[in-house]
């Protein structure tokens, strides 16, 4: 019987249902992931507040990011072996046992146990995270960004529907003895086993091995290009990146984007809660951050179109442009609250741009057998960029403030402007054309 590992190399017509399949299978599975990551994100404060005292309430929550960048080394280092689905099937069902281990700290109020399982946690993340490169792996280069972007944009579905399953998770599973917080991370447990489970079945052929079958007999003289095993570790990722100009410049644009995004966006209920009572700073926020998710995701799928129509590289400097207008716009609003949501909405344009158009370029910049490391290179500097800046903007806020932090920011984009306008050397196509 033949395996993902031992099937004959399929032609390029035999590729395009494989494709509309796993793209199929990857918008369900990003929506179950997505309700699992934000149900848990939505009720992680308050309950690490309750289990392990307000002071370390933030600290519970960075551990989730670290988890998730942590974790995307392992995670592409088995892709890089295995294939796509061994990769996600993994980090959810990490996630997943991250779950039962929070669920578990809450119920004995062990404060080492729920930062593990926060940390572990973050495995699902990782694999929603994942997902979006595993929508290109057999996209045609007309298509990568759109594809990609499509994938990124079923995250909305889920974060949307997630606040509301997180109260009826609480209130089935008080009925079961859980403290109050607790089921939520329980039901986030479920929906990562579900997602596995689906990956697990019907994420056949799997597109990565696929790709390289298809890489191998089109360059039988190079057969090091289907070796799955070589260049999966982060040093060999970064030697990969270092001579790779177009791999270079997506790696930063999805880094700095994120950095940008978190130290803006984690300070702003901050922000918020100087000039709203204890009554509606609660509403007011949430507001703030739907319209903040909205721009993440919503328009997505437009932007990987504008990414596939007039290329990666003036994507990802609109991007640019957008989150400079975003920390402007924040930074001057005062206590404004709508300029404020203009400010976050903003933000989350900014933040669609450079990770649509980056996480596309950086794909399609790197040969097949080099792409698992040198995605989990990406999103684990990404995830670190993103937890030293929420870790950093606390203590700007608390010292020369709100604005300085947008300034701060805002700063922090120079060099990935600098990288994305600097001239592609004659005789070296980027491969983002």
């Amino acid at each position: 019987m033949a395996t993902d590992l031992t099937a004959p190399a399929p032609t390029r017509l035999d590729v395009a249902p494989i494709q509309r399949r796993t793209v199929r299978l990857l918008f369900l599975t990003q929506i179950i992931g997505g309700i699992g990551v934000t149900i848990g994100i939505s009720v992680g404060a308050l309950l690490a507040a309750r289990v392990a005292g307000t002071a370390l309430a933030g600290l519970a929550q960075s551990a989730g990011v670290v988890g998730a960048a942590l974790l995307a080394v392992p995670v592409t280092r088995l892709m890089a072996a295995r294939g796509r689905r061994p990769g996600l099937v993994t980090a959810y069902l990490v996630g997943a046992v991250g779950g039962v281990l929070v669920v578990v700290a809450t119920v004995v109020h062990l404060v080492p146990l729920l930062f593990l399982g926060m940390l572990l946690f973050g495995g699902g993340t990782a694999a929603n995270l994942q997902a979006r490169y595993t929508a290109v792996d057999l996209a045609e280069p007309a298509r990568r960004g759109r594809q990609l972007a499509l994938v990124v944009w079923a995250t909305t579905i889920g974060a949307v529907a997630a606040p509301n399953f997180a109260a009826l998770a609480d209130q089935t599973t008080s009925g079961w003895g859980l403290p109050p917080l607790a089921g939520p991370f329980a039901f986030s447990a479920a929906a990562f086993t579900l997602a596995a489970v689906v990956l697990l079945v019907l994420l056949r052929p799997d597109p990565l091995l696929t790709a390289r079958r298809l890489e191998a007999a089109a360059t039988p003289a190079e057969p090091e290009l289907s070796s799955g095993g070589r260049g999966a570790g982060m040093a060999a990722a970064w030697r990969t990146v270092r001579g790779l100009p177009a791999a270079r410049l997506g790696i930063a644009a999805v880094a700095v984007g994120h950095l940008v995004m978190v130290a803006v966006m984690s300070m702003t209920p901050v922000r918020l809660g100087e000039s709203h009572s204890d009554a509606d700073v609660l509403r007011v926020v949430g507001i703030v951050l739907s319209l903040h998710i909205a721009g993440m995701y919503a328009l997505s799928p437009l932007v990987g179109w504008l990414a596939d129509r007039v290329g990666r590289r003036p994507v990802i400097l609109g991007g640019v442009a957008l989150l400079l207008a975003a920390c402007a716009v924040a930074g001057t609003a005062g206590h404004h609250t709508p300029l404020l949501s203009v400010g976050l909405t903003l933000l989350g344009l900014g933040w669609s741009g450079t990770m649509v158009a980056g996480s596309t370029l950086l794909s399609e910049s790197v040969p097949t057998a080099a792409r698992p490391g040198v995605q989990g290179l990406a999103d684990l500097t990404m995830g670190l960029a993103g937890a030293g800046a929420a870790a950093a903007s606390g203590f700007v806020m608390r010292g020369p403030g709100y604005p300085t932090l947008t300034l701060l920011a805002a700063i922090a984009t120079v060099p990935l402007v600098a990288l994305a306008l600097r001239p592609v050397p004659t005789g070296a196509p980027d491969k983002e054309d």
